[in-house]
C-alpha cells in the first residue's frame, strides 16, 4: 500500500506543480480557480503523506 500512497503523492505533485509553472508564466496574479487548486492539492498532499507516515 505505501507504493501507492508514494505513487499518488508523486502524482498529486506533479499536478500541483504544472498548476504552479503555468501560474508563474502567465505573469500574472493566478485566477482564484488555480489558487484553490493549488489549496486543495496540498491538503490532499498533506493527508496522504499522514498516511505513508502511519504505515
Amino acid at each position: 500500500m505505501t507504493a501507492k500512497l508514494n505513487a499518488l503523492r508523486a502524482r498529486l505533485l506533479a499536478a500541483q506543480r504544472e498548476i504552479l509553472i503555468a501560474a508563474a508564466n502567465a505573469g500574472t496574479i493566478p485566477s482564484d480557480n488555480a489558487l484553490r487548486k493549488i489549496a486543495d492539492l496540498e491538503v490532499t498532499i498533506g493527508a496522504v503523506e499522514t498516511m505513508i507516515d502511519e504505515q
